[in-house]
């Protein structure tokens, strides 16, 4: 890949994750990358193919992430990992995740299956944990460490630490 095209990506990362995908224009962002508006139409074609671009390399750092917590086998630590993930994203990222929550309020690029593996491994550990209700449990996880992730994003990691503490100790990890 060549140093324009990932100046390209990265400016669209950045902007797109703290502008919001619809506010940018590709002239706006080739002027911020430092870059001809051609040059972006030459790589990807339209805004929405760079946008595609982004979106494959969130398959793979998802996919990393989530990851170890799908191999795991001890119900406890899946659980664990879980409530681990959102302290344990490098401020590096932070505009790929920003980008990943913005997309979810925008209809055509609202996945929801995305974290159904994560949701279908959380259950059958709360499952194995003998939790009533294990699915809603699975479910009321995910909505606290998707909040908790937000937040994080928003504020910094030193303002929620303590979630992270309380949500192991809840659950007796």
């Amino acid at each position: 890949m060549t140093d324009k095209k990932v100046k390209i990506l990265e400016t669209a990362l950045e902007l797109f994750a703290t502008q919001g995908y619809n506010a940018v224009a590709t002239n706006k962002l080739a002027k911020q990358a430092g870059v001809s508006e051609g040059l972006i139409f030459k790589h990807f074609t339209n805004k929405k193919g760079l946008l595609d671009a982004l979106l494959n390399d969130a398959e793979r750092r998802m996919g990393q992430l989530f990851g170890p917590v799908l191999m795991e086998t001890d119900p406890a630590k899946v659980i664990k990992m879980t409530i681990e993930l959102p302290f344990s994203i490098p401020q590096s990222e932070y505009n790929f995740w920003r980008l990943q929550f913005k997309l979810k309020w925008q209809g055509e690029y609202y996945k929801p299956d995305k974290m159904k593996p994560v949701l279908e491994k959380l259950t059958a550990a709360f499952q194995a944990l003998e939790y009533d209700f294990p699915q809603y449990e699975a479910e009321v996880l995910n909505y606290i460490i998707d909040s908790v992730s937000v937040g994080i994003l928003r504020d910094g990691l030193e303002k929620h630490f303590h979630q992270k503490d309380f949500l192991i100790k809840k659950y007796k990890l």
